[in-house]
């Protein structure tokens, strides 16, 4: 049976299925919560998991792999765009405002509107660890960063949302 899987013969169609959702999830907070730019990701994270480009060695975990993947697509894409906005702006055309989306203002969308005003390490490290159920070690294996700077931005991530947040059931 031809899957598209013959580069990465260590990932089967049902793995990367079931985790699927969650990736989808990290794509979207890799995006600033566009769908389209985390379609645009999930897509080509997925390619060049079949194209071979992203290869599965088994150094580590299916699921870090997989999400260092989708985080590696999502620089690369933003990299692209931010280019382009430059030479838009360069040559006189206004480049389109990418929205993001507002979520309602409830308690989960205090939390969202929270979340995202994190520095981006720190909201990476909590929506690895909250989100994605990463350990701290497999968080630090993701981001390709000290278990020890997981651990720093972490607990400053949920100081901050502390002070922000305060009690919600009020």
């Amino acid at each position: 049976m031809h899957d598209g899987l013959e580069h990465n013969p260590k990932v089967s169609r049902r793995a990367l299925a079931s985790l699927h959702r969650a990736v989808h999830a990290w794509a979207l907070s890799l995006s600033r919560y566009d769908p389209a730019t985390a379609d645009d990701v999930m897509q080509q994270s997925y390619l060049a998991i079949v194209d071979g480009s992203a290869r599965f060695d088994g150094a580590s975990s299916l699921k870090t792999w997989l999400f260092g993947v989708v985080r590696n697509m999502a620089r690369r894409n933003g990299r692209v765009r931010r280019l382009q906005v430059m030479l838009l702006e360069h040559f006189g055309a206004q480049p389109r405002e990418f929205a993001v989306p507002l979520v309602p203002e409830s308690d989960t969308g205090k939390i969202a509107t929270a979340i995202t005003a994190l520095p981006h390490r720190q909201r990476e490290v909590l929506e690895l660890v909250l989100f994605a159920e990463f350990t701290l070690e497999e968080t630090a294996d993701v981001l390709g960063i000290s278990i020890g700077s997981v651990r720093t931005h972490y607990h400053r991530a949920k100081q901050t949302l502390r002070d922000r947040l305060g009690p919600l059931d009020e």
